[in-house]
């Protein structure tokens, strides 16, 4: 490309940059200076990704789930002095080794966080105290704890810096759960007695709509308790499953009666051991989960948590995961069949991500999804599989609280069966069965398990057998009726019959066997009639 062609385009690049400053949709000011002691999420600019030049636009959508929030991005940006001394000012040019700053419910690999590094014209980025640690943090400590010693947990939220700054997000939609429409399954099923598993950032037990339905659950990196959170998507979750309507108009979870139990596998960095990924399965398992709901930080290609995953099913225990992406190294061919995987969509039915095409059960929202955010921020707007999963998770602790007995693999095909058909066949290759429905989930009676529990006596619409003995209870006094009518007619024939004999008398009714005959004696006719009698 020619001097003069550069010259032309960022004089046009300049151009769009003013008239999206003059149209309002953009500020030229600079952003408010972030705080040194400040924790962000925040992306470091490579020279490119998969061969091509990076942009706003594809970062979002990899870390956002929207290509359109690329402008949100911009705008905590903008003006900003990065480490070589410029800054941004085109939405169409970014330099590798940049940092830019998320929206606080960034999620994905690529996502650092902790104390935004220096940006001093010529200091190397590295000068800064590592992504995740404190400058005061002693070697080896973890954020959220001081002294050494472990956040206190009991329900509270590490408070002060090390947790995530609430910096700006999507403007809130309630599209999910109007789609779902989740109340009207509750008059049968609320999800009572199921305990759903979290393994994701923690859960953030201090919100008023989480308020008395969270566990104290585990930390696996730090250890202690996991109902705290400093990156957020845990408690989104959470609210996504088990959140209480609140009078801010938060809406309500899948499933209101549900308890949550945060196991905690990511604190400050979204790199986390398969060890740590397998053990937080297996201390789910042991502390009484009936429903696991997998988070973005697992990953079930490993073989050490395929094998956890095994032995979550092998004991009885629903597991919901994301749907494998393109890239991935078996396409989750290791995981047991009973496994439910599940891709996230948008409201117009995009996915959130490159799913593999034929490896999807269920669709559920995954795309601009409200929920409730950590303590400090006024809401959450993500996208993203690991919410889409939190939806399926909280179906399911529904089905299993209406259907107690049903295996892992009736409850993911109930799930499937009873979801809202989408693309040209079912299942389809990009949309599974189809998207969730709660409330056909729990009252559409399904033949295959009428099929399964005949033999058990039990009926396919409640299979703790309480139908049919409210079937024997009402059919009782039907029979009870039938059998008096028919006792009363064999009397009445009796009689009718002795007056056609000609006898004075109605035999003796109580008599209902002849008198002793003596041996040798042969009965006489009276005897062989009251005989036909009898």
């Amino acid at each position: 490309m020619s001097a003069r062609i550069r010259r032309t385009v960022r004089v046009r690049h300049g151009i769009l940059a003013a008239l999206l400053v003059a149209l309002g949709i953009v500020t030229a000011a600079p952003t408010p200076a972030v705080a040194a002691d400040e924790y962000l999420k925040y992306y470091t600019v490579k020279a490119e990704y998969q061969g091509a030049p990076e942009n706003l636009r594809a970062i979002a959508m990899r870390l956002l789930g929207s290509a359109n929030r690329g402008m949100e991005i911009f705008n905590l940006n903008v003006g900003r002095t990065q480490p070589d001394g410029a800054a941004l000012s085109d939405p169409t040019v970014l330099r590798p080794g940049w940092h830019l700053v998320l929206p606080w419910d960034a999620v994905g690999t690529e996502v650092q966080y902790g104390l935004l590094p220096k940006t001093t014209p010529g200091s190397a980025p590295g000068g800064t105290p590592a992504p995740g640690t404190s400058a005061s943090a002693s070697p080896g400590q973890q954020p959220g704890t001081t002294g050494g010693s472990p956040t206190p947990s009991g329900g509270s939220t590490p408070s002060g810096r090390n947790c995530v700054k609430a910096t700006a997000a999507s403007d809130s939609s309630n599209w999910a759960m109007v789609r779902l429409a989740p109340e009207q399954a509750w008059t049968r099923s609320r999800g009572r007695g199921q305990l759903v598993a979290i393994i994701d950032s923690g859960v953030d037990g201090t919100l008023e709509q989480l308020r008395g339905r969270v566990s104290v659950g585990a930390n696996i990196v730090t250890g202690g308790h996991g109902n705290a959170d400093c990156l957020g998507s845990g408690t989104a979750m959470a609210g996504l499953i088990a959140a209480q309507s609140a009078g801010n108009g938060g809406p309500a979870g899948v499933a209101p009666e549900a308890v949550v139990m945060p196991v905690r596998v990511a604190t400050d960095s979204p790199k986390v051991s398969a060890a740590n990924q397998a053990t937080a399965i297996e201390v789910a398992v042991s502390a009484g989960a009936t429903v696991l709901a997998l988070g973005a930080y697992l990953d079930p290609d490993d073989p050490t948590v395929a094998q956890a995953i095994k032995f979550a099913v092998d004991q009885g225990v629903v597991v919901v995961a994301g749907a494998p992406v393109t890239g991935t190294t078996n396409e989750r061919a290791g995981l047991p069949d009973e496994v439910i995987r599940v891709a996230g969509v948008g409201v117009d039915g995009r996915p959130a991500d490159n799913y593999v095409t034929g490896a999807i059960d269920v669709v559920a929202p995954g795309v601009n999804v409200t929920s409730v955010g950590i303590a400090g921020t006024k809401g959450f707007v993500g996208s993203g599989t690991q919410y889409a999963v939190a939806l399926v998770a909280g179906e399911a602790a529904l089905v299993r609280s209406a259907y107690p007995d049903l295996s892992p693999a009736q409850v993911a095909s109930r799930i499937e069966m009873t979801a809202d058909s989408m693309g040209e066949a079912q299942p389809d290759g990009r949309y599974g069965y189809g998207m969730i429905n709660p409330a056909t989930s729990v009252t559409r009676e399904l033949p295959a398990e009428a099929q399964s529990t005949t033999s058990g006596g039990q009926s396919s619409t409640d299979p703790d057998g309480s139908t049919d003995s409210k079937r024997l209870l009402f059919l009782f006094p039907i029979f009870a009726v039938l059998a008096l009518a028919a006792l009363l007619a064999f009397r009445l024939r009796r009689v009718l019959h002795g007056k056609r004999g000609g006898d004075d008398q109605v035999p003796d009714e109580t008599e209902d066997t002849p008198a002793p005959v003596s041996a040798g004696q042969q009965p006489s006719d009276s005897d062989e009639e009251g005989k036909s009698r009898s």
